[in-house]
């Protein structure tokens, strides 16, 4: 390895909790490997822009806590045109940036694949709260993400119970049903909805009310964004069904993406930040660091752009048995 060689990091797509740890782990492993290294703001966007900063051991002191990220995140329309890569790979190398490790969801490992396909050294790092991405059992994010979503309806079936009311809970989930489905085994909800099965309302409807007739003092019903059915027009058409339960609906939003870091996601992040650089010291690249079974271990980024995970669906029926 030279003694100069350089490495930039950033952050792109939607910000995940214990982004901060990772680029802490990839600036401090680097700098102990004799390596420079460069923060690029503003994910790809920054790139192109030039955003560079360079990063010393202090620079990422008391960050380990802090949820977001300190590079700052955005979405680019020029990178995904091959015009954009053009640039971006004339800035990278106009900034003596030998390799670059993208921290980010799937659209960002889609940029760093696109990279690494026209011989840029790339290694990418999950980080994503709706844990979809391939080849990683779990992503930076997720694990404080549930949590968050865990004591927020937590906090509801106390006010569910004590007025006997359904409580239509929407979780982050586009495009994976994983949050609504886990947050329902951990919080005991009485109905699911998830992309990967279509229910509908009249299904919704009856779940409730058979709740109802079996005594329960309440519902929680987890609908994950990309369901299908929209909670508000959820809440509307069941409440003008008698079902037993009165409805109210919380749609959690961007609340799940902000906080603290978990100890977990802490832990997972610096793992996966030290074991970037580790690849490119070892002159490993056009991958991306992903967690199978208790270790971590190194994915292709083409595995990971052409497959697309899927939610466990006997973690789905679980639900539904313990939901009795």
């Amino acid at each position: 390895m030279a003694d100069k060689f350089t490495i930039g990091v950033l952050t792109s797509g939607g910000d995940a909790p214990g982004m901060n740890a990772a680029i802490r782990a990839v600036v401090r492993t680097a700098l102990a490997n004799n390596m420079d290294v460069v923060g690029i703001k503003h994910g790809y966007e920054g790139l192109l822009n030039g955003e560079f900063n360079s990063m010393g051991p202090r620079d990422v002191g008391g960050i380990l806590q802090r949820g977001g990220t300190v590079l700052l995140t955005s979405r680019s329309k020029h990178f995904i045109e091959p015009s954009g890569q053009r640039d971006a790979i004339r800035k990278l190398n106009g900034g003596g940036i030998d390799a670059l490790i993208i921290i980010g969801g799937e659209g960002s490992m889609n940029g760093a694949y696109a990279l690494s396909q026209q011989d840029v050294k790339v290694i990418g790092i999950p980080a994503s709260i709706d844990n979809d991405i391939w080849g990683t059992s779990i992503a930076i994010g997720t694990d404080t993400a549930m949590n968050t979503i865990m004591d927020a309806v937590d906090k509801l079936r106390d006010t569910a119970s004590s007025h006997q009311r359904a409580f239509l809970v929407e979780t982050m989930g586009r495009n994976s049903g994983y949050l609504a489905v886990m947050a329902a085994i951990v919080c005991g909800a009485e109905v699911t909805l998830i992309p990967e099965v279509p229910v509908t309302v009249e299904e919704v409807a009856l779940a409730i009310e058979d709740a109802y007739k079996r005594s329960k003092t309440h519902a929680i019903i987890i609908n994950a964004e990309g369901s299908g059915i929209r909670t508000t027009e959820l809440a509307e058409k069941i409440d003008k069904m008698d079902v037993g339960f009165t409805t109210r609906m919380t749609i959690l939003g961007h609340i799940q993406r902000g906080g603290s870091p978990t100890a977990y996601d802490r832990l997972l992040a610096s793992r996966m930040g030290v074991k970037a650089v580790e690849a490119l010291v070892e002159g490993n690249h056009g991958v991306m660091t992903g967690l199978k079974g208790k270790g971590i271990d190194f994915v292709p980024l083409l595995d990971v752009i052409t497959n697309k995970r899927k939610v466990n669906l006997e973690y789905y029926h679980m639900a539904k048995v313990l939901a009795r």
